[in-house]
């Protein structure tokens, strides 16, 4: 072999290690920017997203102990219900995150109801109860279920509040909770009870942590579904505290939810409450908090799986066909919002 070739040959195999180690080098350059686009992230969820309080206030119900005990106890009694056969934790379970994991709830009589039932944790938080808002608060969305025919079916407050007088836990629980009242056992107090004991349902998990300035409370997976969860722009409708809750959205903006949910009934959302047919189809947006454990999803329940709910809300909402890579990814992250139920307010 001649002496050029044989420097030709050096010449190209230098140039390979050099051209190998170049894209070596871009390629762990490439991932740098990555994890500092993943590190990034704790700032943007900083500002679109809050952590939890430590109990949810409302200065026109002050959260006693006694109120809280007696809400309690109201809340798992079946004395609510006209048979007895219901609580308010039958459909709000409060062992399985504040749902029954059922697509529509049974009533009194064993009638199903219109609705999924939402959770109960954090709920406090919504800006409006109910999925079409007709509630403005939990102390107001108490006394609902307790009167609705279909639900817990007492005819009238008077009736329940005769029903509770005969138990005398229950007079002298009312008397201590609401010290300052002639007659403290009343429909009244007796909602603003229970919502005393929910608005203590605050369920903190990682995330929060995560917010609080612990970078190490996600792994990497998370931050990497965290950072697409806000890229596919989920956050116009899932932030503050708890990642949605404070708006209506039309379900869906492209198209129609039936055809994607295979729902079995078309419901007309918030316009069959105001009659106005500018909100057909509007609901109140959804908390993502717990979610990994609040299925079925969606206002009639109709999908059962996390994953096909996501990847649902990606097309219905975004006109986004997210691939099952994105969708794990962005459910990795959702896993991060389930807490721990208070073990105080267990039965």
């Amino acid at each position: 072999m001649s002496k050029l070739s044989k420097l030709s040959l050096i010449g190209i195999a230098f140039f390979a290690v050099a051209s190998y180690a170049s894209c070596d080098t871009k390629s762990n350059q490439s991932e740098k920017t990555t994890n500092n686009e993943v590190d990034s992230i704790q700032l943007t969820a900083q500002n679109s997203f809050k952590s939890l309080p430590a109990q949810m206030e409302n200065p026109n119900n002050a959260l006693t102990p006694e109120k809280i005990a007696l809400g309690k106890m109201l809340y798992y009694d079946t004395k609510l219900s006209m048979k007895g056969n219901v609580s308010c934790n039958s459909c709000h379970n409060l062992g399985t995150y504040g749902v029954d994991n059922l697509s529509f709830s049974k009533g009194d009589d064993g009638l199903n109801g219109g609705r999924n039932s939402p959770t109960v944790l954090n709920a406090a938080l919504h800006t409006t109860q109910f999925w079409d808002g007709r509630a403005k608060d939990v102390e107001e969305q108490a006394g609902g279920p307790i009167l609705n025919p279909v639900e817990m079916h007492i005819p009238n407050k008077a009736f329940l509040e005769a029903k509770l007088k005969k138990d005398e836990t229950y007079t002298k629980m009312f008397a201590a909770a609401f010290p300052n009242e002639k007659n403290p056992l009343n429909f009244n107090n007796i909602t603003m009870s229970i919502a005393a004991f929910e608005r203590t349902l605050v369920t903190p998990s990682k995330f929060d942590d995560y917010l609080n300035g612990n970078k190490d409370a996600l792994t990497a997976e998370e931050k990497i579904g965290l950072a697409l969860f806000v890229k596919t722009g989920c956050t116009t409708c899932h932030s503050g505290s708890i990642l949605g809750g404070q708006m209506f959205q039309k379900f869906d903006l492209f198209g129609n939810y039936w055809d994607l949910t295979k729902s079995n009934k078309v419901d007309s959302g918030r316009a069959a409450l105001t009659k106005n047919p500018s909100e057909a189809f509007m609901f109140k947006v959804p908390s993502l908090r717990n979610i990994e454990k609040t299925g079925p999803y969606f206002h009639d329940g109709s999908v059962a799986k996390l994953n096909d709910a996501v990847g649902i809300m990606g097309k219905a909402e975004l006109n986004k066909d997210l691939t099952p890579e994105e969708i794990n990814s962005i459910v990795t992250f959702l896993n991060t919002l389930t807490g721990k139920v208070p073990e105080t307010a267990l039965n």
